[in-house]
């Protein structure tokens, strides 16, 4: 058995269905999900979607076995609610109020994952207070078959495209989402000069140097801009996690108050932060967090790595272990909400739309 799904970019695809149990008010389904070729503790979790019908109407949307509890803020999530992100929340009740169209009243639907919670031993979502299970993530419902050599590859091929057209900018981005606000921001550039580096932010930049590009601009959200900030070069969160003593001590250069330092230290996310920040009125701390940003990112694509930052050398001193052909290339680095408000900027360059 097979069926029809329309997801968010508005392509409709078919599934195959591995079970379908259908009673008076009930139906219960599911799908073996698909992580590509990239290493994934849930490649090949079976995903169910079980419906009941309801005299209410609407669509409420529940966490079930498997699927983790959110227990902790900062994560843009409903505190006791069920670990799934906006983009998969809204296309569940999306298709499923496309099905109830024209009838009455409305349905309950409940997501679980069997073995999630075993799944969920293999990532970080009990540091994160995601608690009984794994996340329903997402933002295209597409996973792209990407390795991690050919990822590094295709980003490579994609600066050497731009060069090859005689682009003398190019937009490095973490993500799709991050992708699509560079583009209202940065609209007079070209389509090709977009791309997604994913967390190998380091290669796009050493190669855009390496290949005479004039200016990067960097765009991404807090979580990993915070991990660039801390000279982080490969922002995977299973290689590096947000250093909030970092985050504590510009906060504290800024004039936060001692209340507010010790909150960002204890703080669950980056994005957790950010709130702290809301709450105290802390000013300019997203504009540090890009301003070192690029400082981290101009030494690396000199060859200065935070070893040789540590060993008193200077980064011109160390970035002669590397020749860069083009002295002059910028680095910009613009950091966005999940609604595509800029949040900080460094520099703040003409052609950049607030």
């Amino acid at each position: 058995m097979r069926i029809d799904s329309i997801l968010p970019s508005g392509e409709t695809v078919n599934f195959a269905i591995k079970r379908c149990e259908i009673k008076a008010t009930e139906a219960t389904c599911s799908v073996i999900k698909d992580a590509g070729d990239d290493p994934d503790c849930t490649h090949l979790a079976e995903l169910v979607a079980t419906v009941r019908l309801t005299e209410t109407s609407g669509v409420e949307l529940k966490g079930g076995s498997g699927v983790a509890t959110v227990t902790k803020p900062g994560l843009g999530l409903e505190v006791n609610g069920p670990s799934i992100t906006a983009m998969p929340r809204k296309n569940i009740i999306d298709m499923v109020s496309l099905e109830l169209k024209g009838r009455p009243g409305g349905a309950e639907v409940t997501i679980s994952v069997p073995r999630g919670e075993i799944m969920a031993l293999e990532t970080t979502n009990a540091r994160l207070g995601l608690i009984g299970g794994i996340s329903i993530l997402g933002t295209t419902g597409i996973v792209k078959p990407y390795s991690t050599a050919a990822y590094r590859t295709s980003i490579v091929q994609a600066i050497d495209v731009a060069a090859h057209r005689k682009r003398t900018r190019v937009v490095l981005t973490t993500g799709g989402k991050s992708e699509q606000y560079a583009m209202q921001a940065l609209p007079e550039l070209q389509e090709d000069v977009f791309i997604q580096v994913g967390d190998f932010i380091g290669t796009g930049v050493k190669h855009a140097r390496r290949r005479g590009m004039e200016r990067v601009y960097i765009f991404g959200m807090m979580g990993k801009l915070s991990k660039m900030a801390d000279g982080v070069t490969q922002t995977h969160q299973a290689g590096s996690q947000v250093n909030m003593a970092l985050l504590a001590g510009i906060a504290k250069d800024l004039g936060a108050s001692t209340e507010a330092v010790r909150e960002i230290e204890k703080a669950n996310t980056a994005r957790h932060v950010l709130e702290i920040c809301k709450a105290h009125q802390i000013q300019g701390l997203t504009d540090e967090i890009c301003k070192r940003v690029v400082t981290v990112m101009r030494n690396f694509s000199q060859g200065v790595s935070r070893r040789l930052l540590a060993q008193d050398q200077s980064p011109d001193q160390a970035g002669a272990q590397e020749d860069a052909p083009n002295p002059d290339f910028e680095v910009v680095c613009c950091l966005v909400d999940f609604d595509g408000t800029t949040l900080g900027q460094y520099p703040v360059p003409g052609d950049l739309k607030k």
